[in-house]
């Protein structure tokens, strides 16, 4: 569904991301992982449209979409839900929503932006007993649920989703990950950025190690949830020693 090819991302001078591939299978998650400023989040923005690679490809389903703006890509089916959350913290949390299905309201489609908004508070009860509330007071847990939801509310083909479990609780993180398995059940596309290396990959299908700016390993997750070069990895210690490339 989602083909990565050689791609090679910079802001100014500075290469972020160097000749990366990967693919997502239609029905996978799939796990980024790596230490701080390995470019996980370069290659999503990259996917995205918010900062397009300079060189290589990107194709949705065959068809290239590696300079299209970020508007478009939305429109194909890429939503990216972002580090951090970042909500629209005066707004209501049903504004929220509303926003994140702001292209499909743009092509008449307001029953079926009202109707998902109904699914998304029946996948997220708290959102539906705040969706009057403003999103800035929801606690953090809470204000990733929202995000999520705003990000599902564009009917993505593939969801990207960056660092979702950063400063939760330990039983938030759980929830949100069953949340993520769920969705694959139900046909969602999942490109995963997350730090908590064992925790991404025990939901996910195959995963990718980026170690400054390159891919330099890839395999099926539970193969790469033991391999002691990715514990390296997430904890930042790739400095000494360069990982192994494995077939």
């Amino acid at each position: 569904m989602l083909e990565i090819k050689a791609i090679s991302t910079f802001y100014g001078h500075i290469q972020a991301l160097k000749e990366v591939s990967l693919e997502v299978q239609g029905g996978e998650i799939v796990s980024l992982v790596g230490a701080n400023g390995a470019g996980k989040t370069t290659l999503l923005n990259s996917v995205s449209g918010i900062v397009p690679p300079r060189r290589g490809e990107i194709l949705l389903n065959g068809q290239a979409i590696t300079h299209l703006p970020a508007e478009k890509i939305v429109g194909m089916g890429i939503s990216q839900v972002p580090e951090r959350r970042q909500v629209f913290g005066e707004l209501s949390v049903r504004d929220n929503l509303v926003l994140g299905g702001y292209l499909r309201l743009r092509r008449g489609k307001k029953t079926a932006v009202t109707q998902d908004i109904e699914r998304v508070c029946e996948m997220f009860p708290i959102l539906k007993e705040r969706q009057n509330q403003l999103a800035g007071t929801l606690s953090g847990g809470e204000q990733q649920m929202l995000a999520i939801g705003r990000g599902l509310m564009a009917q993505p083909k593939v969801l990207l989703l960056d660092e979702p479990s950063l400063g939760l609780a330990p039983l938030l993180v759980r929830e949100i990950l069953d949340v993520l398995v769920n969705l694959r059940e139900m046909g969602t596309t999942i490109l995963l950025v997350e730090q908590n290396a064992r925790a991404a990959l025990e939901i996910s299908d195959r995963g990718y190690v980026l170690e400054t700016g390159s891919v330099v390993l890839s395999g099926k997750a539970q193969e790469l949830i033991t391999n002691e070069d990715v514990q390296k990895a997430y904890l930042g210690r790739v400095n000494h020693k360069r990982l192994e490339t494995r077939d």
